[in-house]
């Protein structure tokens, strides 16, 4: 089971991207709260972290860390096997449009 199934309860939607374009040019979307086909989606951003830790081979789905988001803040909170995972995480995660800061504090490592 993927990020997105476990999280969110979704598979993965057709077309969905990590950082896809806004659909509405007329309303400027937060870019935290594009969704992942770029429509408006409060939890946006979340959801496209989990799509981009999904994307990531060697981000296999650890069923004891979950990813939210405050505001444009990603929060990981839960447990990782190791800090190189959880470095690889926060890159991810960094990386991902709309993301300003990736919260760790909730995260436990070994």
């Amino acid at each position: 089971m993927g990020w997105l199934q476990r999280l969110f309860g979704l598979e993965k939607p057709e077309n969905a991207e990590v950082n896809p374009t806004p659909q509405s040019a007329a309303e400027a979307i937060p870019p935290e709260r594009v969704g992942l086909n770029g429509e408006y989606d409060d939890s946006g951003l979340a959801k496209r972290v989990a799509l981009a830790f999904d994307e990531d081979s060697e981000l296999t789905d650890f069923d004891r860390l979950w990813v939210a988001q405050l505001s444009s803040t990603v929060v990981l909170k839960g447990e990782v096997p190791n800090q190189e995972i959880l470095d690889k995480m926060v890159a991810k995660a960094s990386s991902v449009s709309g993301a300003t800061d990736v919260n760790t504090e909730q995260v436990t490592v070994g």
